[in-house]
């Protein structure tokens, strides 16, 4: 058992834990991205943590824990308030161990997180309406069955075991100039640090975090708290940075940047269509920072930290067919019409001869503004690319149709 200073974290815990890992933590690959070098100007690495057992990072830190925990803690068992991917680093890593697991979830918390928890060997109880709730009430069962809390980041061993990616990345890829990394608590990002420092003072690690939910951002820059709506990074998505964790952060983090919804679901999609791995938003988050302020990291050699996939599939779908929308791969047209007969069968003539597909059509008489004797058409097109849909808007006026594109008409 790794006794860790209450004061912090070193690089010697990051290596116990590296050691007490052997056999129950994969060693995740790191990928060069020829794609994404460039289209960004860096020479950019992912470190994919999405293929993990439970397809996230949290396994490391919450193996870390339950590992060093006293005989008599682990007889007893653990408890830990999550709903996510700590609940189930949590349950695989307690039940494999044969440590008694418990987890406490909000109410009203969807069935597939409860079910696929308990999957994994874990009590799941339902408790309070909100996280913080929740979390109290964590605290009051872990006092009255004696039970050891397993906080999700603001934890010694847990940062340790975070960590622990460092030591693989830098391993793998010795020479990387930065490290972005996706932050909520601050676990993660602290375990990094204080490795990567270790490793290579010059190194520059860099937190990325949604404009949404800026916790160590607003601690750094003394900010208030703004709920500003839920996020994609629902991962990261805690309004206030460990007080352990800052500490860390303040000596070892050289910058914060900010990531919006937008750029978050963009960098979803090309970690999907083109490194062909399924991230979930916070896991994008290093990304849409590589995009964002490209000039940081032109010529440099950076690694992304993709944090895990665990993204609910309809969204996922939700999020491929937006970026479809957005490269004009898929659009919806309004076109306007006389109404007589072969005028729709026009229309569908010049985009089949320039190579258009029609994926939907609705034809409109009664609701519309215009006058009698004219209609419109929604017509829902897929083409090559935004050149391609260009090429058949050009034909289609030419012949004296009005197109409108993407216009939200639904009569």
């Amino acid at each position: 058992m790794n006794n860790i200073n209450s004061s912090g974290i070193t690089f010697e815990d990051v290596k116990d834990a590296q050691k007490a890992f052997k056999g129950a933590i994969k060693h995740t690959a790191a990928t060069h991205c020829i794609t994404l070098s460039k289209m960004t100007g860096a020479d950019v690495y992912n470190k994919l943590e999405n293929r993990q057992f439970t397809a996230s990072f949290k396994e490391r830190g919450a193996l870390n824990k339950l590992l060093n925990l006293t005989p008599e803690q682990q007889k007893k068992g653990v408890i830990a308030a999550s709903a996510g991917n700590h609940a189930q680093g949590v349950a695989y890593h307690g039940s494999r161990l044969g440590i008694p697991t418990t987890i406490a979830m909000p109410l009203g918390t969807p069935f597939v997180k409860i079910s696929n928890t308990e999957a994994l060997g874990a009590k799941v109880v339902q408790v309070g309406n909100r996280f913080d709730e929740t979390a109290e009430a964590a605290k009051i069962m872990a006092e009255e069955q004696g039970l050891t809390i397993v906080h999700p980041f603001d934890d010694y061993h847990v940062m340790a075991g975070q960590g622990t990616i460092a030591t693989e990345f830098l391993n793998d890829v010795p020479d990387l100039d930065i490290i972005l990394v996706p932050v909520g608590g601050g676990g993660l990002i602290a375990g990094i640090a204080t490795a990567a420092k270790a490793i290579n003072p010059n190194i520059k690690i860099i937190g990325v975090q949604s404009e949404r939910f800026p916790s160590l951002y607003r601690a750094l820059n003394d900010m208030e708290f703004k709920d500003q709506g839920s996020t994609l990074a629902e991962g990261i998505a805690v309004k206030t940075i460990g007080e352990k964790t800052l500490k860390i952060c303040r000596d070892l983090v050289d910058d914060i940047l900010l990531v919006n919804e937008d750029e978050i679901e963009k960098a979803l999609g090309i970690l999907l269509t083109i490194e062909k791995t399924v991230s979930e938003g916070a896991g994008a988050c290093p990304l849409a920072a590589l995009i964002r302020y490209p000039e940081i990291f032109k010529d440099k050699k950076v690694g992304l930290i993709v944090t895990g996939g665990n993204i609910d599939t309809r969204l996922l779908a939700s999020i491929l067919m937006r970026s479809l929308v957005r490269d004009g791969r898929i659009t919806r047209l309004r076109i306007e019409l006389p109404d007589i007969p072969g005028a729709l069968s026009i229309i569908s003539s010049i985009i089949g001869n320039k190579g258009g597909n029609i994926i939907d059509v609705s034809h409109h008489r009664l609701f519309t503004e215009l006058p009698a004797k004219e209609t419109y058409s929604n017509i829902t097109l897929e083409t090559r690319d935004a050149q391609h849909l260009q090429d058949i808007l050009d034909e289609l006026r030419e012949e004296g149709f009005v197109v409108s594109v993407n216009r939200n008409i639904d009569m």
